[in-house]
């Protein structure tokens, strides 16, 4: 593939983390989930995070889902910019 495709898929992951950023602060406000902005972000980040959510286990309460997720999302992001 081109340099040009891979960075672009890079920075298209790197929006991706930021949503899921967006999806997670929005998980402290309860009612954050009645409107339609953050059902988006449900809708586009759940294709990843359900069943990211089903094999890494919580912690307590604490569901280290989305952290994993962003964690290798920029592992991999890093890797397709160019050097």
């Amino acid at each position: 593939m081109s340099d040009g495709i891979l960075e672009y898929i890079g920075r298209l992951l790197e929006i991706f983390i930021y949503l899921i950023v967006a999806r997670s602060l929005s998980s402290w406000f309860p009612n954050a989930r009645r409107s339609p902005i953050v059902q988006l972000l449900y809708q586009l980040t759940d294709p990843v995070m359900v069943p990211a959510s089903r094999i890494i286990p919580r912690i307590g309460m604490i569901d280290i889902s989305p952290m994993i997720v962003i964690l290798v999302l920029m592992v991999v992001s890093n890797r397709l910019q160019p050097a």
